[in-house]
């Protein structure tokens, strides 16, 4: 480095954990893994991009993840129990 030294920049203190936020973050990893153990399989379709902005946008308008959206649809094309 030429005779230079590398100076190490110290980082502030962590700040003290909010115990609801904690709480409410580990919750999330719950819903996670539930949702893992749920899906497990992968479904891969290929469709235009303008299509795939409308089901965004779809999605978006009604507060729901895409994957979500798409999964109610899949259930009532293709219910469970269907004659």
């Amino acid at each position: 480095m030429n005779g230079a030294r590398s100076k190490r920049i110290a980082i502030g203190a962590r700040p003290p954990a909010n115990p609801q936020a904690e709480a409410w973050i580990r919750q999330g990893d719950a819903d996670a893994v539930q949702k893992a153990d749920l899906y497990t399989a992968r479904l891969t379709l290929d469709v235009t991009p303008a299509m795939r902005a409308r089901i965004k946008v779809s999605a978006f308008t009604r507060g729901v993840t895409v994957a979500e959206l798409l999964r109610a649809l899949l259930e009532r094309e293709f219910p469970e129990h269907s004659p």
